[in-house]
């Protein structure tokens, strides 16, 4: 486990390698965390009813410094103990790893709820569009 005393936002990343689950959850590894909340991205096999064969991730230049502020609001909003959220960009195929986050506070409650803030405000505020391929080869921007 970590040193309680570390800054809570220990993993910040936008990167175009695949994204490791036992990184991040090392990184929220905490002695004083009682609760860990974990949550996976996955791409799906469909979206509004129209099946996905891959999609491909867009992240703006500024996009990590977004998502380092997105988290450190949370962290200061929340009890957290640690936390840390990693996305992907570049060609993904069904069953990837978008994007993986990660709060531990000392109590699970706790940490469900700001890992479900994290997840929510990464979504709505980072500057990463999604460019999805559909089985009939026709393309949609989502989120741009």
């Amino acid at each position: 486990m970590s040193n309680t005393s570390e800054a809570p936002v220990r993993l910040i990343a936008v990167r175009d390698t695949p994204l490791s689950l036992d990184e991040v959850y090392a990184a929220v590894g905490d002695d004083a965390a009682g609760g860990t909340a974990v949550f996976v991205g996955t791409v799906r096999d469909h979206d509004g009813g129209r099946a996905v064969t891959r999609l491909d991730y867009s992240a703006h230049p500024g996009a990590e410094d977004e998502l380092r502020r997105v988290a450190e609001r949370t962290a200061a909003d929340f009890p957290v103990r640690a936390l840390a959220a990693v996305h992907r960009t570049g060609p993904l195929a069904v069953g990837d790893v978008a994007v993986i986050a990660a709060v531990s506070c000392a109590h699970r409650g706790e940490a469900f709820a700001a890992c479900e803030r994290l997840v929510e405000d990464l979504k709505h505020e980072v500057p990463i569009w999604k460019h999805q391929v559909f089985e009939d080869g026709e393309k949609e921007w989502v989120g741009a």
